[in-house]
């Protein structure tokens, strides 16, 4: 009984330090594809088109007692979803990391939780009371949050050259890696994704009040978010039709895991 309790208790612990293996392995196949020359943009709309593919099966047959009548506010919302997150803070993100590491992306993302806080207390959907534990637990935790962040840009600290490293750590930090400048660049990316994913949650929250179908809200993004990334990277990418190659290497291999 002692272990089954136990198990309980921890379940939801395993469940985060899971996702966070596999949110760094998004970040690390995401950071090879993008440096074999994968353009952000078509990366973006093939990872929501095979999201789309994968979640949109389940959403028609499991959300089908649940899903409520399409009206065009949800519809509306659903739009603004899709744009918000798919759209801007996914191609931002990608940005950043192409101007940084995986490890410097996964670091800085950290911030989110602090940009959601803030922004859900601007709406007032997040109550503060400065004489309430958990409130002063909350703001010491955005403080730390976002200084944690700020060092993560602004310091730049020894290279740590390993034995099956030997050598190639410093040659690649004397050819010009992540330098100052592009930290700063790939930092200011990302923190603008940040807000953009903070606005994609809060909004989510509120849309799911007048539609309480989480699957068929997530595939309905995905499938928006495909079309409006698609435009999107049709005129930044104007021309040059070779970047939608894709064949079974880490490109393809990317856009597949990271719809999980």
């Amino acid at each position: 009984m002692a272990v089954l309790k136990l198990y309980n208790t921890a379940k939801p612990f395993l469940a985060v330090i899971f996702l966070q293996f596999g949110l760094a392995g998004m970040d690390i196949l995401t950071k090879v594809a993008l440096n074999e020359g994968m353009s952000n943009y078509v990366f973006v709309v093939y990872r929501h088109a095979v999201a789309t593919l994968v979640i949109a099966p389940f959403a028609i047959i499991l959300d089908k007692k649940v899903r409520p009548k399409m009206t065009l506010s949800i519809f509306a919302k659903l739009v603004l979803l899709s744009i918000l997150e798919p759209v801007i803070d996914q191609n931002l993100y990608s940005i950043g990391l192409k101007y940084t590491t995986a490890t410097f992306a996964a670091a800085m993302c950290n911030i989110l939780p602090a940009i959601t806080f803030i922004m859900a207390w601007i709406f007032r959907l997040e109550k503060v009371k400065l004489t309430s534990i958990r409130s002063q637990a909350k703001i010491v935790g955005t403080v730390a949050t976002v200084a944690g962040a700020m060092i993560m840009t602004l310091v730049r600290g020894p290279i740590v050259d390993l034995f099956w490293t030997k050598g190639y750590v410093g040659q690649e930090a004397q050819s010009g890696g992540l330098n100052l400048s592009h930290a700063i660049k790939g930092s200011i990316m990302i923190t603008i994704g940040c807000f953009s994913w903070a606005a994609f949650m809060i909004l989510q929250a509120i849309t799911l009040r007048t539609y309480p179908a989480e699957l068929s809200l997530t595939a309905w993004i995905c499938l928006l978010g495909t079309a409006e990334g698609a435009i999107v990277a049709l005129v930044m990418e104007r021309g040059k039709t070779a970047v939608w190659a894709i064949n079974w290497d880490s490109k393809f291999l990317a856009a597949v895991y990271s719809v999980s």
